[in-house]
């Protein structure tokens, strides 16, 4: 028996990373999965690999959205569990950060949680209720420094996940957030990217940095945050909504000074 038997899932995101992580994780579990991304050609074949569903989704337009619901109900008849896993981090000073890059960062990360919400908690209602999981970030529970438009949607994503928690509890939907600190993708390593870049040394310089930082010494997986979104969304959080958890490595536990 799979914890999410007999659950049909949304994961925006989720040809690479995160997303695909929690993809492979959910079908492991049981789960229909439909697979929202804008790289189509990735999320085809992972979609094939996995016997899933493959819709084209840009999470920042309404229209997308739709299609995206209506394919998921015409493969599997409904959708009860939303995985709102997409997003874009660029890094800048805050007072040299283009006006044009804020609000496609803001139009990525908030407004598509938002239309994520608006669209889909209605099909989860009808459906007999079920889950939502955002995506925030560790700096979405504080401040980090050169990644003001990225830091700002985040905190704006745990605060709509309260916002929804509360307003969608009577309807049988649980809404919570995972706030992740340093992932090893290609997010916080864009090297994994660059066919011509030493991925090795990239990964030695990033596993240095972190050794420092992180409290357990190291960058994390993208599965490890796999298994938290899979919690959220099955019934061992049967009692839990309207909260971030983070999953960081002890990150926002504070500093040592020795």
């Amino acid at each position: 028996m799979g914890k999410l038997d007999g659950r049909v899932v949304l994961i925006t995101g989720a040809a690479r990373g995160q997303g695909e992580q929690e993809a492979r994780l959910f079908v492991a579990e049981g789960a229909e999965v439909v697979i929202g991304d804008v790289l189509d050609d990735q999320g085809e074949a992972l979609a094939k690999e996995l016997g899933a569903r493959y819709v084209h989704l840009d999470v920042s337009q309404e229209a997308d959205w739709q299609s995206a619901v209506a394919a998921a109900k015409e493969a599997y008849g409904r959708i009860d569990g939303l995985v709102n896993n997409a997003g874009i981090l660029r890094f800048n000073d805050l007072v040299s950060t283009p006006l044009e890059e804020f609000q496609q960062i803001v139009q990525v990360n908030q407004v598509g949680v938002f239309l994520g919400i608006k669209t889909v908690a209605p099909e989860i209602e009808a459906a007999g209720g079920g889950t939502i999981v955002n995506t925030a970030s560790y700096a979405g529970v504080t401040g980090m420094a050169y990644v003001g438009a990225y830091a700002a949607t985040k905190h704006a994503i745990v605060g709509l996940t309260r916002v929804a928690a509360l307003e969608l509890a009577g309807k049988g939907i649980r809404v919570n957030a995972v706030c992740p600190g340093a992932i090893d993708t290609a997010m916080s390593n864009p090297a994994q990217l660059d066919p011509d870049a030493d991925t090795e040394k990239a990964a030695e310089g990033i596993d240095r940095l972190y050794r420092k930082l992180v409290p357990l010494g190291r960058v994390g997986q993208p599965e490890e945050v796999a298994r938290l979104v899979l919690f959220l969304s099955g019934d061992d959080s049967s009692y839990i909504t309207g909260q971030p958890f983070v999953i960081d490595g002890g990150w926002l536990a504070g500093v040592s000074v020795l």
